[in-house]
C-alpha cells in the first residue's frame, strides 16, 4: 500500500510453533509503503523467498498500480530463479482490514482453496477440511505460474485506521477484537502489541505480523 499518511507502526512475533519468524514486514511513512510477507513454512526457502519478494518489491514499487504490478512480477521472477493515490497490492493469504466509523471491514481476499470453499459452499468455515485447505495458496509469490496480485484504489479519509497483517493476527484474533484494538485511542505501535499479544494468548500457533496505519 503507497500513499501518505501521518502515523504508523509495525510488529511481527515468532509465536511458538516455530523456532524462527519467517515472515517479512517493512514499513517506511513518508511516502507511505507498508508490506507484509508471510513465510510459506519454516526453512531456508522460506526465508528466502519472503526477503527476496520484500526487497525485490519494496525497490521496484511507485505510484501507479502499473508499476506495482511490475513489481510484484520481478519478485515472482527473483523468487523462481533462485501515489497519487493509494495503493493496496495483495497476493497470498495476509490481509488488510480498514476500520471507519466503527465498521471494521477486510479489504481483500485470501488466495487459498479454504477461501474458496467457503464462498461456495463446498464445506463449513470451521471444519477440518476448511483447515486443511487454508494451507493451499491459489496465489504467491514463487507461484511458477506467475499469478497476477489483487491491486486496489484506496480513497482514505481522516479517521480511517487501516491494518495489514499476516495469517498469524488474522487467524487467531477474532474480528471483535481486531475492530476493538483499532478502535482505541492509542498510538499505532501500541495498537500492534496488543494485536500480537492477544495472537500469542491465543496459542502462539504462527508467525504473527501487522502493520498499524492511522489517517490524519
Amino acid at each position: 500500500m503507497t500513499g501518505h499518511v501521518t502515523r504508523a507502526a509495525a510488529g511481527s512475533d515468532v509465536g511458538r510453533r516455530y523456532s524462527a519468524n519467517f515472515d517479512v514486514v517493512h514499513l517506511t511513512e513518508d511516502p507511505l509503503l507498508a508490506v507484509v510477507a508471510d513465510g510459506m513454512g519454516d526453512g531456508e526457502g522460506s526465508r528466502m523467498a519472503g526477503r527476496t519478494a520484500v526487497d525485490v518489491f519494496v525497490a521496484g514499487a511507485g505510484d501507479s498500480a502499473d508499476s506495482l504490478r511490475e513489481a510484484v512480477a520481478s519478485a515472482q521472477r527473483q523468487v523462481t530463479e533462485s501515489g497519487g493515490g493509494h495503493w493496496l497490492v495483495q497476493i497470498g493469504d495476509s490481509r488488510a482490514y480498514r476500520l471507519r466509523d466503527g465498521l471494521l471491514e477486510l479489504l481483500t481476499t485470501d488466495h487459498t482453496m479454504a477461501w474458496l470453499g467457503a464462498v461456495n459452499g463446498w464445506y463449513a468455515f470451521d471444519s477440518p477440511q476448511a483447515s486443511a485447505a487454508r494451507y493451499q495458496l491459489t496465489r504467491y509469490i514463487g507461484h511458477p505460474a506467475h499469478p497476477e496480485p489483487d491491486v486496489l484504489s484506496l480513497a482514505l479519509r481522516p479517521g480511517d485506521v487501516l491494518l495489514l497483517c499476516s495469517d498469524g493476527v488474522a487467524e487467531q484474533v477474532p474480528y471483535e477484537r481486531i475492530r476493538e484494538i483499532l478502535g482505541r485511542l492509542a498510538p499505532p505501535d501500541e495498537q500492534v502489541r496488543q494485536l500480537l499479544a492477544v495472537a500469542e494468548e491465543a496459542g502462539g500457533q504462527d508467525n504473527a505480523t501487522a502493520v498499524v496505519v492511522q489517517v490524519a
